[in-house]
């Protein structure tokens, strides 16, 4: 007795409509769950925290199985049950997957698994949506994992939109390590970067996508490659922006005038790297607690 419930609309893939799920129990205090395999999911939470100041954050960086996007998609899949799981027993009302590898390969089924429990809100949606309203008809750059280029999922999603984009897309399996290893605005990611953009397919582009969270932090080395002539698109904007329609189209943002608790980050193997990114994304000191998949 006393718990609120409230009618929730999910959108559907095809439209900005919503599915209508009835009666979810949920708290507008309740906390935003966020989760990736490392430090490129914080480029989002960073987004979400800085458009959604009152809203408290619990990150989960998978760094036992980092990178997701040379995994297979049933362990990308495994994983994301896990920690779906955790942030639900944590009593988020929403939980982004700051992932394009596991909103790829797991969305369908963590949106399933999930039920009236939490929100599942993947990374690749709100991209596809900006893109189709914005570059209809033109020729868009992708960049990405192995898994989210062998996926096919945003050309599949472009073609069913029927926006006549003409997309090329290029798997970059080297730029997350080398964003991991802190491999930065240095020689090496410069000669990296210069070898996949110099690829013939992204002649002409208008646009390029970055399909893997860790790529906005080399948003200005690839603008710089380009001459600032194509725009870069990075999700975490987007996907932070969606957060908060979402949030206020069903009346379930914070509204107190500050956050009860601090943001909370879960680590499934402690890196110094993580801890360090954590810091510098958040300005702030930053606990990290330890939490393994499988034990």
């Amino acid at each position: 007795m006393g718990a609120k419930y409230i009618n929730i609309y999910y959108p559907r893939q095809d439209s900005g409509n919503y599915l209508f799920l009835p009666g979810m129990n949920i708290d507008g205090s309740a906390p935003i769950g966020i989760f990736d395999s490392g430090i490129g999911g914080l480029t989002v939470a960073q987004a979400i925290h800085r458009e959604l100041p009152n809203e408290r954050l619990i990150y989960f960086g998978d760094t036992a199985h980092l990178p997701y996007g040379d995994k297979s998609a049933a362990a990308i899949q495994a994983y994301s049950i896990k920690i779906t799981d955790r942030l639900i027993s944590e009593g988020c009302k929403v939980i982004v997957i700051a992932c394009n590898s596991a909103s790829s390969a797991a969305y369908e089924l963590l949106t399933e698994y999930s039920g009236t429990k939490a929100k599942i809100i993947n990374v690749i949606d709100p991209m596809i949506e900006y893109v189709i309203e914005k570059y209809r008809n033109q020729r868009v750059g992708l960049i990405g994992t192995r898994q989210t280029i062998s996926s096919n999922i945003y050309q599949a999603k472009l073609k069913d939109s029927r926006s006549k984009i003409d997309l090329y897309s290029l798997a970059t399996p080297l730029l997350v390590p080398m964003i991991e290893e802190g491999f930065i605005h240095n020689k090496i990611s410069h000669d990296i970067i210069s070898e996949y953009m110099g690829d013939a397919g992204f002649r002409n582009i208008s646009s390029m996508i970055l399909g893997c969270t860790h790529y906005p932090l080399i948003k200005d080395e690839i603008e710089k490659y380009f001459n600032n002539e194509v725009e870069i698109l990075a999700s975490s904007d987007i996907v932070a922006l969606d957060v908060k329609k979402y949030l206020e189209s069903h009346n379930l943002l914070n509204t107190s005038s500050e956050r009860n608790q601090p943001n909370k980050f879960l680590v499934s193997d402690f890196t110094r790297t993580f801890e360090a990114s954590s810091k510098y994304f958040f300005g702030e000191l930053i606990h990290l607690e330890q939490f393994r998949l499988w034990e």
